[in-house]
């Protein structure tokens, strides 16, 4: 009597799934068929953690080319999806299996909705045969998700799966850019049909340009505002960078001087000393410009829900979303379309009817905000350079500055962590920015490490975490350096959940105040050393620097990250924070 042992069962059924596949080219399975549509979007990279519902997957990805990157935990392998995507401007990529899968996705892609950063999210579910009987990690994955992408749905036969995964990318940069979610029963993804029967786009047939200008008349009235303007300001936020209108941004402040100020992806679209480039002033243009230009961000918490903004001014709001166009704050005239394209047009049409005299009033305007700019710097200079232990936690943010190279992606990851830096850290690229945006998620900062560092391998990835953000997602740090995407983690660390702890202290004083928002004192440097790699702690404000670069020299010598833990005074506080704008 022959035993066949199980390896030599499970080897068997690899040997006769191999053969079918080399034998039959004319049958594919629903797997491959997504692999094969993926590529058909540009996807060639895919960040996952595996799961039984969703294997076929992988195989498909193998044959196709596809860069599997898998994690330890979905919301990582979401937030990494969503850093390729801002970095490359594909469409990012995650699969996950059912159930638990997608439930530790939702931040990730939540993240990406608030953000509009264009991410498809591909996920498991039991076999249609065993629909409604309690399948394993069976959820209604698709209602879950519907409210945070901009399109949902479940792809119910194999025929389809190529044509659905088209359809869900269209709707990923339909407007403004944001995720989609299918979900893939697991016999849908295994079954194998003959490949004429299945519904495959052909690349290049089915998209439209989306270079849009909107209104050409509203393109002149644009113009003539900006022409008759004295006092003029142009806010450039997410979309600009995500949309590739950075060049035609640019043009438009040079060519009308007009001054210039940006946030989120769009810092660094002006190098500093540019005469155009302002970012210290905004509030004082806010209040005193004639004419406030806000293009690709919209008038939510970060902008005071418009309030901030003067009402004895022009107002034009320029956005790729025509629900965003005048939300929470009435305008004087709206455009909707692609950045770059409106820009363009507009440069040109104003380009023939420049008044000299306005132009000169522009250039004083931009004199004065200058001064501006020197009195808010030296306002804050003290706490940036400041010497005091613990360290001041402006100072970590200047000494990170200093520390930037030309090339260097900075991520921020958390709360004041991310308030502060932003007062400091000004990056030298446009796209080299990046935080958790609307959504406000902690953890972000591994996930948009990896996808940043996989989409761009020769440049140097920083990450700022809190504390309490670090822990949150910082065992996937060995899946950055097992995948060869190794990055400087720098760790502001006060031992607590500061913004909310301010908060807290002060409406309920000190000892009511401190609860449920009070960390451990942790030496993450040991961290480090767990995982073989570099790591040391910071305790006072003049080794800051030396750590960093003894950070950065180890990572280029061995190849894998590195953690720099900066011990910071917890009793230190982003003015936003000491005001609760956030909620105002």
């Amino acid at each position: 009597m022959t035993i066949v042992t199980k390896v030599e069962k499970a080897t068997s059924t690899a040997e006769d799934t191999l053969k079918r596949k080399v034998r039959d080219g004319s049958v594919v399975s629903g797997g491959h068929l997504v692999a094969r549509a993926l590529k058909n979007e540009g996807v060639d990279t895919i960040f996952t953690l595996c799961g039984g519902h969703i294997i076929d997957i992988y195989d498909g990805c193998i044959d196709e080319g596809i860069r599997i990157i898998d994690v330890r935990h979905e919301q990582v392998a979401a937030h990494a999806a969503d850093g390729y995507a801002r970095q490359t401007g594909k469409m990012g990529c995650v699969v996950t299996t059912a159930g638990p899968g997608c439930t530790n996705a939702v931040t990730g892609i939540a993240t990406a909705f608030r953000s509009e950063s264009p991410v498809l999210h591909i996920g498991g579910q039991g076999a249609l045969t065993q629909h409604k009987m309690g399948s394993l990690q069976d959820l209604p994955h698709v209602d879950m998700m519907t409210p945070i992408t901009k399109f949902a749905a479940c792809v119910s036969s194999t025929e389809r799966i190529a044509d659905m995964i088209s359809m869900a990318a269209r709707e990923c940069f339909s407007g403004a850019s944001g995720p989609s979610y299918l979900e893939i029963p697991r016999d849908v993804l295994d079954r194998e049909i003959p490949i004429e029967k299945a519904v495959i786009p052909q690349p290049g047939k089915y998209r439209a340009s989306t270079y849009s200008i909107g209104d050409p008349a509203d393109i002149e009235k644009l113009a003539d505002v900006l022409v008759n303007a004295e006092r003029p300001a142009v806010l450039f936020g997410q979309q600009v960078f995500t949309s590739g209108s950075t060049q035609a941004a640019v043009e438009l402040l040079r060519g009308l001087d007009i001054p210039g100020y940006f946030n989120g992806a769009s810092r660094g679209t002006l190098p500093i000393g540019d005469p155009h480039h302002f970012d210290r002033t905004r509030g004082f243009a806010f209040n005193n410009a004639d004419v406030i230009v806000v293009i690709g961000t919209p008038f939510d918490f970060r902008m005071g829900y418009g309030k901030r903004i003067s009402k004895d001014l022009t107002l034009v709001q320029i956005d790729q979303d025509y629900r965003t166009v005048g939300k929470n704050r009435d305008i004087d005239l709206g455009l909707v379309g692609h950045p770059g394209a409106i820009l363009s047009a507009v440069l040109q049409a104003a380009s023939a009817r420049i008044d000299k005299g306005k132009r000169q009033a522009r250039r004083e305007w931009m004199k004065t905000l200058e001064q501006q700019e020197v009195i808010a710097y030296d306002k804050v200079l003290p706490l940036l350079k400041s010497d005091q232990s613990p360290i001041h936690p402006y100072r970590v943010a200047y000494e990170l500055n200093e520390f930037l190279g030309e090339d260097t992606i900075y991520i921020g990851d958390g709360g004041d962590v991310v308030t502060i830096s932003a007062q400091a850290v000004r990056p030298r690229n446009p796209g080299q920015w990046m935080d958790p945006g609307a959504l406000g998620s902690l953890g972000v900062g591994t996930g948009f490490a990896l996808g940043a560092k996989l989409a761009h391998p020769q440049k140097e990835v920083l990450c700022y975490y809190g504390d309490g953000a670090f822990s949150m997602t910082a065992f996937d740090m060995e899946t950055c350096d097992r995948f060869n995407a190794p990055y400087l983690a720098v760790i502001g660390n006060n031992s607590s959940m500061n913004q909310i702890r301010y908060g807290q202290v002060a409406k309920y004083g000190e000892e009511r105040g401190n609860v449920g928002n009070k960390l451990g004192d942790v030496e993450f440097s040991k961290f480090a050393h767990m995982l073989g790699n570099h790591g040391e702690e910071v305790r006072e404000a003049s080794e800051i620097q030396p750590a960093l670069l003894r950070a950065r020299e180890a990572i280029a010598k061995t190849g894998r990250s590195a953690v720099v833990n900066i011990w910071v005074d917890p009793n230190e506080y982003a003015p936003g924070t000491k005001n609760q704008t956030m909620y105002k």
